[in-house]
């Protein structure tokens, strides 16, 4: 089968449309909240920036343990104790080295935060702000020029506040990198993107990467592939507005909370406690003075009603603190 033009390009590290050349001094950054996030999200990113002689490192931000279901099909078990977590937890890390070793890269290009799985964004809404501290520190050891993290609208709770992390850990450097937003569960609200050649080769290493994570393919193995098989495109990250994006009915209002974290920590009230005011048009704006001028700030809406379903229905958005409308 003859390649692509956009292929052939890829192939040569030549430019892509939106992004410079990939080359020997390419030093990307792959965030990825659970281990099989970057073979399904940046499969071919990493094989193209590998092919063009550059360095690739992978930071994983969870153990991926909190994932009972596949668990209890493959080891024929109801209750997962402590113990089963950290088991799977390591059964999912040595897979992931070998997804990762398929797509040409060695295992110290594998960096674990360990932080827990389905808990990023209790992580974040700490006020202490260790995580961030954490990641900005991991983050500075590589020194990477190029990003690829979840995006925002990302729906999975885990990847909308890997990307809220990601920002504020990058809020105080003077050089910030490229950054590039993917998404795995959801759409994006923007319709900008770059999209990568995808060389028969390449997708064929990417699929076979997957097929390392064995304990997910066991019972989503189609929903995955599928996953896997669509073209990666990026977008950079969206643009911020003073405006809440969410207008939430009023008989669900009792059981929301907003949370809003900065570079200076964060903050979370029940919905009617919020600082908000509302506008002619029906919008919902937060007060000026819990904002900060010129930083990095965002806002979350959840619900506190139990729910089997794991997904976020409002999730995040980055937040322009202005003047409500009269």
């Amino acid at each position: 089968m003859a390649l692509t033009e956009a292929a052939m390009r890829a192939l040569r590290g030549a430019a892509i449309p939106g992004l410079p050349p990939f080359s020997e001094k390419t030093r990307l950054l792959v965030v990825a909240p659970h281990p099989d996030d970057e073979t399904i999200a940046t499969g071919l990113l990493i094989q193209q920036v590998r092919a063009a002689g550059g360095d690739v490192r992978i930071l994983l931000l969870t153990r991926g343990d909190n994932n009972p279901w596949p668990q209890r099909w493959l080891e024929r078990r109801l209750r997962i104790g402590d113990a089963d977590r950290r088991r799977w937890g390591q059964r999912r890390h040595a897979e992931m080295l070998q997804a990762l070793q398929r797509l040409g890269l060695p295992a110290s290009a594998l960096e674990s935060m360990g932080w827990p799985d389905m808990g990023l964004a209790d992580c974040l809404l700490q006020p202490d702000a260790v995580a961030v501290s954490l990641l900005a520190a991991a983050i500075s050891r590589f020194r990477p020029d190029l990003i690829a993290l979840p995006s925002i609208d990302d729906r999975h709770p885990d990847h909308g506040a890997a990307h809220v992390l990601v920002r504020l850990a990058l809020a105080r450097q003077s050089d910030a990198p490229r950054l590039l937003t993917y998404l795995v569960h959801g759409q994006a609200r923007d319709a900008g993107f770059i999209e990568l050649g995808s060389p028969p080769g390449q997708v064929a290493t990417k699929q076979m990467a997957l097929t390392a994570h064995g304990s997910q393919m066991a019972l989503s193995g189609r929903r995955m592939r599928l996953l896997a098989a669509r073209p990666e495109r990026y977008a950079a990250p969206a643009s911020s507005s003073p405006v809440l994006p969410w207008r939430p009915p009023f008989w669900l209002l009792p059981w929301l909370r907003l949370s809003l974290v900065s570079t200076m920590g964060a903050q979370s009230w029940r919905w009617h406690d919020a600082p908000l005011s509302r506008d002619s048009r029906g919008d919902y704006w937060v007060s000026p003075a819990h904002g900060m001028a010129g930083q990095p700030q965002f806002a979350r809406l959840a619900s506190t009603l139990q729910s089997p379903w794991i997904f976020d229905h409002w999730g995040w958005c980055e937040l322009q603190v202005d003047q409500p409308r009269a």
